[in-house]
């Protein structure tokens, strides 16, 4: 199973507001600490923020912060609501014009592959990944010792 990049950076920005200390972050500076595109990592931030995972401020001084506590943000639930199409092979697809599907074992092998793959997220909130964050921390420069991460 490969995440889109939808998901990936979407996941990346729930990573950084619940490392960063209390305040808001920016969307350049998001962009700029991950190295990726500022105007797709907007489209994302507008669906975080639709879904109520990311809280966003207007204005001049305005920026994003966690919309709800890391504890209650569940990756399996996100990465659902993030990934628009989980089709791992045409067979799942409903325009699926594969010849052998009938008679095939591989659609409900990788149904279970799937199942077993979100099962594993389903168990993992975004608090379980701020546990120990002071790597990250220190890679994104948000390493200052009065920092902490939400949870």
């Amino acid at each position: 199973m490969r995440l889109t990049r939808y998901t990936d950076y979407g996941l990346r920005v729930l990573l950084y507001l619940g490392m960063k200390r209390e305040g808001l972050s920016t969307i350049p500076e998001i962009a700029n600490r991950y190295a990726i595109s500022e105007n797709h990592l907007t489209k994302i931030v507008n669906e975080l923020g639709r879904l109520g995972h990311v809280r966003t401020v207007r204005g001049r001084n305005g920026g994003l912060a966690l919309g709800r506590p890391a504890a209650e943000i569940n990756l399996g639930a996100l990465v659902r609501q993030l990934e628009n199409d989980m089709s791992l092979v045409e067979c799942f697809e409903t325009g699926n014009t594969c010849p052998i599907t009938s008679d095939c074992r591989l659609q409900k092998v990788l149904g279970k592959a799937l199942a077993a793959f979100l099962a594993v997220l389903d168990e993992v909130t975004l608090a379980d990944l701020l546990v120990q964050p002071a790597g990250m921390m220190q890679m994104l420069g948000l390493d200052d010792p009065s920092t902490r991460p939400v949870a």
